[in-house]
């Protein structure tokens, strides 16, 4: 999450255009349209860290090659199952393409699965779970990365922050809402704090001798998800690992090209797996809705420790959305700065908004 601190807040609908139109400059209408509501998903729910700061580097890839911004997508289906060929396009286009079909499928058989291939970076992995509990289904959402994420008791970069991402439909309310990094905190918070200043949590990030550290310039490596209980993470990252790269005969994390380069003009060839439920497809659907219903105020109303709350998957989310459209998104400064240079290079108003965010 954006410290508000030095932070500029911008109305959510006008920071949606200015992404928007920044993007079609370069990309198909569909890649504009995915990969700017990927943005805005992690910009509205808090996600600062896979939301509107990735728009430089999008643009980046975009044009040096390595992301192909008017890709041909290719879908194979079979039975609850199916393979997309993501075409070295967006991640973002790739995802909800390939969760949309997952929906289809699972309304046909109650359940859907479908693998993507040659692929690249998608986001926030809540969106596309998202996408399927919107249309009362459940989803899930995995992806791997390249590698930033030490082993449990490693000193060497091994899986990504390979994240899983589960939704489920709530009747009445929001969904509950899953997304987490396998690593204990995502590549990108690192460089969100290296922008802002700020100081790592402890037991987060190690530098390149495999060592804690709480500087974020000198982070070379993350720590996999679980401090002392570490192969739990490990573990969890490793199942991402399948699903994503072994599955769809895609890149391992330690093959795939780093992120940020050098070499920004080929493709990075990633995978990707969604999976999409029915929940009429195994219970009665006033069954399910009953059990949620219950789940969830039981989960919430459990007591807390003093100065403390018990909060379902998804409320702080959730709560910092109806937050940021009250009082808009706020940017860091380095995001700032690109997007002034954005906007002056497309002709582009900048700022679209003058509030400020409080200290």
């Amino acid at each position: 999450m954006t410290s508000t601190h030095d932070a500029r807040r911008v109305e959510a609908a006008r920071l949606e255009r200015f992404i928007h139109d920044v993007l079609a400059r370069i990309a198909d209408a569909a890649t504009a349209d995915a990969a700017t509501r990927a943005m805005m998903h992690g910009s509205r729910l808090g996600i600062d860290s896979h939301g509107a700061r990735l728009l430089q580097h999008y643009v980046t890839v975009m044009e040096a090659g390595r992301v192909n911004p008017r890709p041909a997508l290719r879908l194979e289906a079979g039975g609850a199952t199916a393979v997309l060929d993501g075409d070295d396009g967006h991640g973002a286009l790739a995802a909800y393409r390939a969760m949309d079909e997952a929906v289809t499928l699972a309304g046909r058989q109650g359940i859907g699965a479908v693998t993507i291939r040659r692929s690249s970076h998608f986001g926030p992995a809540g969106a596309y779970a998202l996408a399927a509990a919107e249309r009362g289904y459940i989803g899930l959402a995995f992806c791997n990365s390249d590698s930033f994420v030490r082993l449990h008791e490693g000193k060497s970069r091994f899986h990504g922050t390979n994240p899983i991402a589960a939704a489920v439909p709530v009747a009445g309310q929001r969904p509950w809402l899953l997304d987490m990094a396998t690593s204990a905190i995502p590549y990108n918070r690192v460089q969100l704090y290296r922008s802002l200043a700020r100081v790592l949590p402890e037991g987060v990030a190690s530098d390149v001798e495999g060592r804690d550290v709480r500087d974020a310039e000198r982070a070379d490596m993350l720590a996999p998800l679980g401090g002392e209980f570490g192969f739990k993470g490990a573990g969890l990252g490793g199942l991402v690992e399948i699903l994503s790269a072994v599955l769809t005969g895609m890149q391992l994390s330690f093959d795939i090209a780093p992120m940020p380069g050098p070499d920004l003009s080929t493709p990075r060839g990633l995978g990707a797996f969604v999976l999409a439920l029915d929940p009429a497809a195994f219970v009665a659907p006033a069954t399910f809705e009953a059990g949620m219903t219950r789940y969830l105020e039981t989960l919430r109303g459990s007591p807390a420790v003093d100065g403390g709350e018990v909060m379902a998957p998804g409320d702080r989310e959730w709560r910092e959305a109806a937050e940021r459209e009250r009082h808009g998104i706020p940017l860091d400064p380095d995001t700032l700065a690109h997007y002034a240079a954005l906007a002056e290079r497309f002709g582009l108003a900048w700022p679209p908004d003058n509030r400020r965010g409080a200290t």
